[in-house]
């Protein structure tokens, strides 16, 4: 197995601006005009996929298996989310992250996301050998 130069306490960050593509508004009808959760999940995985990837090789990525937090507030539009991550273990190739999102007032989100690092040629190779026409049976 390669070597990673990954170690705890990495930290990453991604951020966005509260609008209406991301408000749970747009996930379903009628919603309130504020940040939406599966939005702010993307900002937490985002913020943990920051920490680790410019210390990856070429040819790897993380990717996402197991995603658990709690929404805490709401954020309206036009309001700033922040989100921020802190890589706290480390097994093989699983990293765990601790996560956080904040807005301009208050913490929003809070949890633990999960990732792996893969090979993408060898990963998209094994799910492209899964691809197969459905049987429907009716």
């Amino acid at each position: 197995m390669i070597k990673f130069n990954i170690k705890k306490g990495l930290k990453g960050i991604a951020q966005t601006t509260v609008n209406e593509e991301n408000s749970a508004e747009r996930f379903t009808k009628p919603m309130p005009l504020a940040f939406a959760t599966p939005m702010l999940v993307s900002l937490m995985d985002l913020a943990a996929i920051n920490a680790v990837k410019k210390n990856l090789p070429e040819g790897y990525i993380s990717v996402a298996t197991k995603i658990s937090i709690s929404h805490l507030a709401a954020t309206p539009l036009g309001m700033t989310v922040t989100a921020d991550a802190t890589l706290t273990d480390i097994f093989k190739n699983r990293l765990t992250f601790q996560v956080s999102a904040f807005d301009e007032v208050e913490k929003i989100g809070e949890g633990i996301v999960e990732r792996y690092i893969i090979d993408l040629d060898e990963f998209t190779k094994k799910m492209l050998k899964r691809k197969k026409p459905r049987e429907v049976d009716f």
